[in-house]
């Protein structure tokens, strides 16, 4: 994925059930999260438009999944494991094994997804934010 990629991306998350798109999803601050990861996020492409996306960063210890979806009509098709696979084994390049995402507690959707294919639902921490700036960042 790169930042020309960027409006049909929003275009994909903004109609996808179960994601919310913040201030921080800007095109300035998604500019800059490629730029501090490049080549750990992903864009699927079909017939010339962007039918799945996972953005992937790292802290240096731990990766973070950002943003998987696929648009609706092309899912049960491995396009998101695909897309994930690609993330993980780039992270793994760099020797970050270990990899958090986030799922809004009522998309059932994504919960189902992600614990079928072995992700662990943590209950041992609680994540906290803190908001400096932005109206929309929750």
């Amino acid at each position: 994925m790169t930042i020309k990629h960027y409006e049909e991306v929003m275009s994909l998350l903004t109609t996808t059930s179960g994601i919310t798109i913040r201030d921080a999803d800007s095109r300035d601050a998604t500019e800059k999260y490629l730029l501090r990861n490049p080549g750990l996020s992903f864009v699927a492409i079909e017939e010339n438009q962007i039918i799945g996306c996972a953005m992937c960063g790292h802290d240096g210890r731990r990766g973070y999944l950002q943003h998987v979806a696929v648009k609706k009509e092309f899912r049960k098709k491995g396009i998101a494991a695909g897309l994930v696979k690609n993330c993980l084994d780039k992270l793994e390049e760099l020797g970050i094994y270990k990899t958090h995402l986030d799922v809004l507690v009522t998309n059932d959707l994504a919960n189902n997804y992600w614990i079928k294919r072995g992700w662990k639902k943590r209950d041992d921490l609680y994540r906290y934010s803190f908001i400096r700036k932005g109206i929309n960042n929750a």
